[in-house]
C-alpha cells in the first residue's frame, strides 16, 4: 500500500500532538527519544511542538498571578522555552526592567542583575557571563526574553505543566525587599536633565516633568515643557505663585499636556494653549506617607518619584543650618509645612547621619534632584535624610504614560481634578458624571481617583440616560482594587456601543477604607480654583446606588469620572 509524504507528515504530526496533550510518552519537553525506533531530531519536532502548545490557551503563572496568550503576547519557542514580552515582567516578577539603545536588556531585583543582548546565548549575571538557551530578541515590535533564563537567575522556581498547557513561576528568594541597599538612577542612565527654575516659583513642575522623563528612561528621552504646564492649565495662578503635584496631576490628567520644551520654552512668560500633548497620562499613583520602602520599590521599577519637602535654602548660594555644602546633604527636622518639590532618584540605607549638620538617630538617605541648576549641590542633586521631617510625605509616581492613540476621546468636567471629597460619612458611595456622545463611539475606559489606598471600585455604563430612573439600567463594565491613592483609568472588559447625540453616564461605586467622603471632586476651593468652571457637567450621586440625586442638590461641585472612547 502506498502513502503520499504529504499524508505520512501530517500523521506524525497527529501522533506527537495526541502525546503531548495526554502525556503518555514525554515527562517533559526537554528530552524525546525512540519514537517508533528512531531518534527523533530536536530541529524538526521540537517547533511541532512548539506549534501544538502556542494553538492553545497557553497561560503563565507568576506568584500566584496567571496570564494567557488570549490577553498577552507570549509564545513557546523552538528551543521549548516560554518567552514572555518584556513590558510585562515590571509588574510580573515586580522587579525593573528596561531596555537599553534598543539591544540591551536589564533585569534588576533583590541584588541581582542580568543584562541580555539581543540575539545574543549569552547573559551576564552579576558580573559574570553565563550560557542561555533562548536568547533575548525582538518580533513584530515586541521585545521577548525567556521566562525559564529569568527564574534561574533571580532566584525562581520554574515548572512546566504539560496537561494544563501552563508555566509557573515563583519566587524562592529568602530577601523580601526587591530592592538592594543602595540604588542610584544616575548609574543607570535614567535621570531627566537637571535644570534650573531662576527665581519662578515653578519647582512643582519642574519635579513633576523631570519625575515624567524619568520613568520613560532610558527606552525614551524627552523634555517637556514647564511654562505650558504652569501657564496652560486651568488654574488662576502666576509663575511665581507655587503650585503642588495636585495640579500637575489635573494638568496632566485632562490631556492638557505634556508637550514638548522645544515647542514652548522656559521662562519668557508665554505660552501656546493650543499645542496638542505629547503623551497621555493615564495613571499616577500617590504613594503613602513615610513609606520608605514603597518610594524605593516605585524608583526601583518606574523612575524618578516626586516629593515634597520644607526648604530652607533660598538660592543654591545661600546658607541654612539644615544643609552641609561639603557633603551637599540637607535635612530639616520641625514644624514647618513643605514648601518644595524634588525628585527622588536613589536611596543609600548606609549613608552616614555624621553627614548632615544636625544631630540623628541613624544613618540612611534618599539622592534627590533638584532644580536649581548644576551648581547647586553635586551636579544638581542632593542627600535628604531619611530623618528629615516632610521627605517621602507626599509622593507621585507616574505609572501610566502611554502614547496619544490610546483613546481618540476623552469626556471630562473636572479640568482641575481632585480639589476635595464627597461622602455619606460612610466608607463607600456611588457618584456618575452624564456626557453625550460626540459621534458613533465605544465607550472602553474610565478614569477617576482613588482619594486613599486600598480603594475597591466597581464601574457602570448608562446608555440612552433620560433621568435618575435610567441608573436601574446599568452594565457592569469593570471592578478591582487599588493599592495606593492617585488617579487611575480603568478599560472596560466590554466596549459599550454610542450613537452620535447620545447621552450617556459613567458610575463609579468606591469604597475606601476608613474615609467618610470617599469621592474626589471639583469645586471651588481657594483663590487657584476661583473660576473653575461647575455648569459644564452633569453629575449625580447615591448612598446605595438605588436613590439618586443631582449633586447641585448637596454641593456646587463636579464629579472626578472621565469617559474614554473610541471612534466605530
Amino acid at each position: 500500500m502506498n502513502y503520499s509524504k504529504r499524508f505520512i507528515a501530517l500523521g506524525g504530526v497527529v501522533a506527537i500532538t495526541f502525546l503531548i496533550k495526554y502525556n503518555t510518552f514525554f515527562s517533559g519537553y526537554e528530552q524525546i527519544s525512540n519514537f517508533r525506533g528512531g531518534d527523533l531530531e530536536e530541529e524538526t519536532w521540537n517547533p511541532l511542538i512548539a506549534s501544538s502548545v502556542n494553538d492553545n490557551l497557553l497561560s503563565v503563572v507568576i506568584d500566584n498571578k496567571q496570564y494567557t496568550n488570549e490577553e498577552y503576547s507570549f509564545f513557546m519557542d523552538d528551543n521549548l522555552n516560554i518567552m514572555v514580552p518584556v513590558n510585562i515582567l515590571r509588574e510580573a516578577l515586580n522587579c525593573s526592567a528596561h531596555v537599553y539603545d534598543g539591544k540591551t536588556l536589564l533585569v534588576e531585583k533583590h541584588s541581582s542583575e542580568v543584562e541580555f543582548e539581543m540575539e545574543e546565548y549569552t547573559a551576564t549575571v552579576n558580573g559574570e557571563e553565563e550560557a542561555i538557551i533562548s536568547p533575548f530578541m525582538q518580533k513584530d515590535d515586541q521585545y521577548y526574553v525567556s521566562l525559564n533564563d529569568l527564574s534561574e537567575y533571580l532566584d525562581y522556581s520554574y515548572s512546566w505543566d504539560m496537561q494544563e498547557n501552563q508555566a509557573l513561576a515563583s519566587d524562592n528568594s529568602v530577601n523580601t525587599a526587591i530592592v538592594p541597599p543602595k540604588y542610584d538612577l544616575r548609574e543607570k542612565g535614567r535621570v531627566a536633565e537637571v535644570r534650573d527654575q531662576g527665581s519662578y516659583g515653578t519647582c512643582w513642575s519642574f519635579a513633576a516633568l523631570g519625575a515624567m522623563e524619568s520613568v520613560l528612561l532610558p527606552e525614551e528621552q524627552s523634555q517637556y515643557s514647564v511654562d505650558h504646564m504652569t501657564l496652560s492649565n486651568d488654574f488662576e495662578l502666576t509663575q511665581h505663585d507655587g503650585g503642588d503635584y495636585t495640579m500637575g496631576m489635573a494638568y496632566l490628567a485632562a490631556w492638557k499636556g505634556p508637550v514638548y520644551e522645544d515647542d514652548d520654552p522656559y521662562g519668557d512668560n508665554r505660552t501656546d494653549s493650543d499645542l496638542a500633548p505629547v503623551k497621555h497620562v493615564q495613571e499616577m499613583q500617590i504613594i503613602d506617607g513615610k513609606d520608605y520602602e514603597k518610594i524605593k520599590e516605585a524608583v526601583f521599577k518606574y523612575g524618578g518619584v516626586q516629593t515634597s519637602i520644607y526648604n530652607a535654602l533660598r538660592s543654591s548660594q545661600s546658607y541654612s543650618p539644615y544643609f552641609d555644602k561639603v557633603t551637599n546633604s540637607y535635612c530639616y527636622i520641625g514644624t514647618e509645612k513643605p514648601n518644595h518639590d524634588v525628585v527622588i532618584i536613589g536611596w543609600d540605607d548606609n549613608y552616614p547621619k555624621e553627614n548632615f549638620p544636625v544631630d540623628l538617630e541613624g544613618d540612611g538617605a534618599f539622592i534627590c534632584q533638584n532644580s536649581w541648576g548644576k551648581n547647586f549641590g553635586e551636579d544638581g542633586v542632593f542627600y535628604i535624610s531619611y530623618y528629615d521631617t516632610n521627605i517621602g510625605t507626599h509622593n507621585v509616581v507616574y505609572t501610566g504614560i502611554e502614547d496619544t492613540d490610546n483613546y481618540d476621546n476623552i469626556y471630562q468636567s473636572d479640568l482641575c481634578g481632585w480639589r476635595g471629597q464627597l461622602g455619606y460619612n460612610k466608607e463607600s458611595m456611588y457618584g456618575a458624571n452624564v456626557y453625550t456622545a460626540k459621534g458613533a463611539e465605544s465607550l472602553v475606559a474610565a478614569g477617576f481617583y482613588a482619594t486613599a489606598k486600598d480603594s475597591q471600585y466597581e464601574l457602570y455604563a448608562v446608555r440612552q440616560f433620560e433621568n435618575e430612573s435610567s441608573f436601574g439600567e446599568m452594565i457592569p463594565v469593570a471592578s478591582g482594587k487599588l493599592s495606593n491613592a492617585g488617579y487611575y483609568t480603568v478599560k472596560f472588559n466590554q466596549e459599550i456601543a454610542v450613537e452620535p447625540g447620545e447621552k450617556y453616564a459613567i458610575v463609579l461605586h468606591i469604597i475606601t477604607p476608613n474615609s467618610v467622603h470617599p469621592m474626589a471632586i471639583e469645586y471651588v476651593a481657594d483663590e487657584e480654583t476661583a473660576n473653575v468652571i461647575l455648569d459644564d457637567g452633569e453629575s449625580y450621586i447615591s448612598s446605595n446606588g438605588n436613590k439618586w440625586v443631582s449633586i447641585d442638590t448637596v454641593e456646587k461641585a463636579n464629579l472626578c469620572i472621565k469617559a474614554f472612547s473610541n471612534n466605530q
